[in-house]
C-alpha cells in the first residue's frame, strides 16, 4: 500500500480551500445567477427557454436548494444587443453580486459576454451562442458553452449530406459569426467527405431582414444539385415560402441547420418542407425515463409541449447546479476549476464539459423533415452524440489560445 504524504505545498493548498467561503454558511442567503439573453428579439426560443429555466430552479429549490441555499436568478434581456449585454453583465456583478453569469443566445452578444467574463475573472456560462470561436478562436478560461456547436451540427450532417450523389452545392446562410462559421465548417467538413464536390452560390442576408425573393432567385440562378441553409425564425419561414413559389427545391436536396426545432418548424404549418435533412428535437417521439418526466413536468406547469429553447435553459440551470454542489464555494477561480469536466444529467444524457476547450458534449437529433396532418415534424430521427462529433485535442489546441 502506498502511504499518502503531504508536503508544504499541499497542505497550503488545502488551507486555500479551507479558507473558501462554503456555501453552507450562509444558510438561506440564496444564491444569485445572473442570466442575461435576447428575450425581445428571439421570443420563439427565449420564451419556452425561460419558462424551463422557471421549472429547473423551482425543482431544485423544492429539494433543498444548493447546500441549503435556494437558487435565485437575475434575468436581463439584451434585445439582441452585445453593448446592452455587456452593459448588463457589469450591474449584475457589481450591483446585484451575482455568483456568475449565465445564457446568450446570438453569436455576437455570446462572444462579448465572453470578452466581458475574461477581463473581469467571471465565470460565463453561455448557454445557447453556437458560434465555434466562443470556446476556440476566442475561447479563455472564464467561458464554457452548453449547446452543441457550430462545427459539432455542421459535422454531423455532413455525415447525412456526403451521401447525396449531388455535387453542386449552394449555401445560404444570416451574415453575422453563426452564419458565416456554419458555411466555414460545411464546406471544409464536406469537402474533406467527398472531394467531388464544389460551391456554385453562397448567399449571406442580413439576420432578420432577408429578402427572400432575391435569395431565392440568386441560388436559382446558379442551378445548384442541393442546398446547405442556415436560415432560421423569421427568415425560414420567408425563405421556404419564397423557395417553394419558385420551385426552388423541386428535385434538389436540402441541408438545413436547427429547422427540425420546433420553435422554427411549428410556425411553418402545413408549409413545413418534406424531405429536408436537418438538426432538430423531436419531442414528441423521445422515449426515456429523464425525458420524458422532463416533457411531463413542462406540460403540466405550462399546459404547453417544450421546445428545443426549453431543453437549453432547463439543463443550463442543472448544469449550474452540479457545478455549485461540486465547488461549494461561490469564489469564481474556483468555480472555474470546478466547471472544467464537470458532469451532469442532461434531458438527452449524461454531459460533461471537456476540459480541454470548455465545450459540453451535449448532441443533437439529426433527421427528416415531414408533413404530418398538417404540421412539419422530425421522422427517421437519431440522436449524435455530441462527444463523437468534437475534433482531436491535437486540432483543437491549434484553434484555441493557451490559458
Amino acid at each position: 500500500m502506498v502511504g499518502i504524504q503531504f508536503g508544504r505545498r499541499a497542505v497550503l493548498g488545502g488551507a486555500a480551500v479551507l479558507a473558501a467561503p462554503r456555501l453552507a454558511s450562509a444558510q438561506g442567503e440564496p444564491l444569485k445567477i445572473g442570466e442575461i439573453n435576447s428575450y425581445t428579439a428571439q421570443p420563439a426560443f427565449l420564451q419556452p427557454y425561460r419558462q424551463a429555466w422557471t421549472l429547473a430552479q423551482e425543482q431544485i429549490n423544492a429539494a433543498g436548494g444548493i447546500h441549503g441555499r435556494p437558487l435565485l436568478t437575475v434575468h436581463r434581456d439584451d434585445a439582441g444587443k452585445p453593448e446592452d449585454a455587456v452593459r448588463h453583465a457589469g450591474e449584475l456583478v457589481a450591483n446585484e453580486r451575482v455568483a456568475l453569469l449565465a445564457g446568450g443566445f446570438l453569436s455576437n452578444v455570446g462572444l462579448a459576454l465572453g470578452d466581458y467574463a475574461l477581463q473581469n475573472k467571471r465565470l460565463f456560462v453561455a448557454s445557447e451562442p453556437l458560434t465555434d470561436a466562443i470556446v476556440w478562436s476566442r475561447g479563455n478560461k472564464y467561458t464554457f458553452r452548453l449547446r452543441a456547436s457550430t462545427y459539432m451540427q455542421c459535422a454531423m450532417l455532413v455525415e447525412e449530406a456526403a451521401k447525396l450523389p449531388a455535387k453542386k452545392w449552394a449555401l445560404v446562410a444570416p451574415n453575422y459569426e453563426y452564419g458565416q462559421s456554419a458555411v466555414r465548417w460545411f464546406k471544409e467538413l464536406l469537402k474533406a467527405a467527398r472531394p467531388d464536390v464544389e460551391f456554385v452560390a453562397e448567399q449571406f442576408p442580413a439576420l432578420g431582414r432577408i429578402d427572400a425573393g432575391a435569395t431565392v432567385q440568386a441560388l436559382a440562378a446558379s442551378n445548384p444539385e442541393a442546398i446547405f441553409n442556415v436560415t432560421f425564425g423569421a427568415d425560414l419561414t420567408n425563405f421556404v415560402r419564397q423557395g417553394a413559389t419558385r420551385g426552388l427545391f423541386e428535385r434538389r436536396a436540402v441541408v438545413s441547420l436547427l429547422t427540425g426545432e420546433p420553435e422554427y418548424l411549428d410556425p411553418l404549418g402545413d408549409e413545413a418542407p418534406e424531405g429536408w435533412i436537418v438538426t432538430g428535437y423531436p419531442w414528441e417521439q423521445i422515449n426515456t425515463p429523464v425525458h420524458n418526466a422532463f416533457r411531463d413536468a413542462y406540460r403540466a406547469k405550462f399546459n404547453d409541449y417544450p421546445r428545443l429553447g426549453s431543453v437549453v435553459g432547463y439543463d443550463t440551470v442543472h448544469a449550474i447546479a452540479a457545478l455549485l454542489r461540486k465547488a461549494n464555494t461561490t469564489d469564481s477561480e474556483k468555480l472555474v476549476e470546478a466547471m472544467r469536466g464537470l458532469e451532469f444529467g442532461s434531458v438527452f444524457g449524461p454531459v460533461t464539459f471537456r476540459a480541454l476547450d470548455h465545450q459540453s458534449t451535449m448532441g443533437a437529433f439529426v433527421g427528416k423533415t415531414a408533413l404530418r396532418a398538417g404540421k412539419g415534424r422530425m421522422v427517421d430521427w437519431r440522436y449524435a452524440d455530441g462527444a463523437k462529433y468534437l475534433p482531436s485535442d491535437a486540432v483543437v489546441r491549434t484553434l484555441r489560445p493557451a490559458g
